[in-house]
């Protein structure tokens, strides 16, 4: 028959055959493979059937001329009874280089619709894209990794368009597909790593280089899944979760992605024909000095949860140069020594230069009128500082979905002062950059002191500043009604550390936004809820008001006017019991008036 003549003809190559021709077409093989794509059984002529059924004859029964005709035909042997049941199998690809030839479906039939989850199925794709999967030809990419075993799957927010232009097309059919997860594949891309990233050769091929080379092969998977799922929920604009917390106790990360990912066995595999044990591999990360004890352990287990369920979720917090300390013995005695985890550079980060948020400190306010004749407010003749963002992809657990963690990063407003440096004063032309990075240097600073007090209030600011305007960004991408902001963003804080993230919300709606002062107030109590830890008086923070004062006017001013309008209340209800009132103030009285911040962020959302 045609079909046969035309099999003979393409062995050890791949047929394609278009969709519209699948009616009629036979079967393709391919002598090498261990598996073929075929077509329905009543699609097959009786000429074509017929070789097939010879083929499943003992070779010994045949004249010997038809023993190569046999042979070529061997291949299809297994699959031959799950034609016959009606079962088609995809292609199993072999490289990275082999992934990406797929078969191309027309413009006019390959149109995908998003669904309102990560879940791509049948019944969620237009009708004709619904027999193109069929015929496999397409397959969306499910959130289960386990319905998806053995396929290659293409990546859901590149959609063909009539509209799109001719370089949108290009970029979708280079980035239209995922990485190989088979064993070549996955050493190749390490290689690749190891020549290309890390600019090594198999001669240095050492442990270390391993760790690195094979943690930013994860990290591309992990990336391709973390733009996927981004892609999704600017579409979908659900309300997001936002998780703020100056610790993240993550742990090592590489165990954790791949065990998430369902890919621990073909690293084990792929590193073990390289020369190494993946168990070793393991043991040369470092742990990102991100977070202390449980309060860091259960923001970290909050993220993992969050991704594994698809929730829409966010983390932040601050990329500490340094951890708390690294303890040693020396001279039978134990000392503190610095944990520079990043001397060895973190693969899992993603350098933002272009997300960068000013944070002021210091400074006064200017009180001016509007053309309306509203009072507004000023902050001017202050410090910068910039706030850059690292992004670490966090998986979860047997689904696509990866959700991101941004840590901040102090950055000066200035990075050299040239001036002082051609006069002499060497250290002066640095000394901006110093005091800027100090903010995110280390995880929590000795506040004995009342320069070490100043940092810590700093760095808290910071986080919540940088936290905050990156939110309201996001924000404002799609919508314009202020109103709308509790319905599309819940932020949760963990402890008292990002307490002022309260106080800063209000003074953007009410100083850079000009919302009114009872709107933006409904809206902050809408949008906050907070986890306490302890009610220890020792791990309540409080605050000088002298301190605050001085680093932020502002927010020191809206904190009085809060607490003012709040006390109105309670005497209200407590008439003439001036006790209760003074224990419920904001303001803890004494030789040094402090600023109680576990009070304000449980107060109610009317005053």
């Amino acid at each position: 028959s045609e079909a046969i003549e035309s099999s003979e003809k393409n062995k050890g190559q791949d047929v394609v055959v278009p969709i519209e021709e699948q009616s009629t077409t036979s079967v393709s093989l391919q002598a090498e493979s261990v598996s073929a794509k075929l077509v329905d059984e009543d699609s097959l002529s009786k000429e074509a059937k017929k070789p097939l059924e010879i083929a499943k004859e003992p070779a010994e029964s045949k004249p010997a001329e038809e023993k190569k005709e046999s042979a070529s035909l061997k291949v299809a042997e297994p699959l031959i009874d799950k034609m016959e049941q009606g079962i088609q199998e995809a292609p199993v690809k072999s490289s990275l280089e082999d992934s990406k030839e797929e078969k191309k479906i027309p413009t006019s039939e390959a149109k995908i619709v998003r669904s309102k989850g990560l879940e791509g199925d049948l019944q969620k794709i237009e009708p004709s894209a619904r027999e193109a999967q069929k015929g496999g030809e397409i397959v969306r990419r499910n959130s289960k990794f386990e319905l998806q075993k053995g396929a290659v799957m293409y990546r859901p927010e590149f959609i063909y368009d009539k509209k799109e232009s001719e370089k949108d097309v290009k970029m979708w059919d280079l980035m239209k597909s995922y990485l190989g997860s088979d064993i070549q594949s996955i050493q190749r891309q390490i290689v690749n790593h190891i020549e290309y990233t890390l600019a090594r050769t198999r001669f240095n091929f050492d442990k270390k280089g391993c760790y690195n080379a094979t943690a930013y092969s994860v990290r591309d998977r992990l990336v391709e899944s973390w733009n996927d799922t981004n892609q999704h929920m600017n579409e979908q604009d659900p309300k997001r979760v936002y998780y703020m917390s100056l610790e993240f106790l993550l742990g090592r990360l590489l165990q954790n992605a791949l065990v998430n990912i369902g890919l621990e066995k073909p690293y084990r595999e792929s590193l073990e024909e390289l020369g190494y044990q993946l168990e070793e591999i393991y043991d040369e990360e470092t742990d990102p000095g991100l977070g202390n004890g449980g309060l860091g352990r259960l923001a970290a287990c909050f993220l993992d949860s969050l991704a594994t369920l698809e929730y829409p979720a966010w983390g932040y917090g601050i990329r500490y140069n340094y951890g708390i300390f690294k303890q040693a013995i020396k001279n039978g005695y134990q000392v503190e020594l610095p944990d520079f985890w990043l001397s060895h550079g973190n693969p899992w980060e993603i350098e933002r230069l272009d997300v960068q948020v000013p944070v002021k400190f210091y400074g006064s306010i200017r009180k001016y009128k509007d053309k309306s004749g509203m009072e507004r407010c000023e902050w001017e003749k202050c410090d910068v500082v910039q706030a850059m963002a690292y992004d670490i992809p966090i998986p979860g657990f047997n689904t696509f979905n990866t959700n991101n963690l941004r840590l901040w990063r102090a950055c000066p407003s200035a990075e050299f002062d040239f001036k002082s440096f051609n006069t002499g004063d060497y250290f002066g032309a640095v000394k901006a950059k110093q005091k800027a990075e100090s903010i995110s240097s280390v995880l929590y600073p000795n506040d004995s002191t009342t320069e070490g007090k100043e940092l810590r209030l700093k760095q808290e600011y910071f986080f919540c500043a940088a936290t905050l305007h990156d939110i309201t960004r996001r924000f404002l991408k799609k919508h314009t009604d202020w109103n709308e902001f509790p319905d599309k963003v819940s932020i949760q804080l963990n402890d008292t550390h990002p307490a002022l993230a309260i106080v800063e919300l209000i003074r953007l709606l009410i100083d850079e936004y000009h919302v009114p002062w009872e709107q933006a107030w409904k809206i902050t109590c809408k949008t906050f809820s907070y986890t306490n830890h302890t009610v220890l008086p020792e791990a309540l923070e409080k605050w000088d008001v002298e301190l605050m004062q001085k680093l932020l006017p502002r927010h020191m001013e809206l904190i009085y006017v809060i607490n003012m309008i709040f006390l109105d209340s309670v005497r209200k209800v407590c008439k003439g019991n001036d006790a209760i009132v003074q224990s419920l103030s904001f303001i803890e009285e004494g030789d040094k008036k402090k600023v109680r911040m576990a009070i304000y962020v449980l107060l109610p959302p009317t005053l």
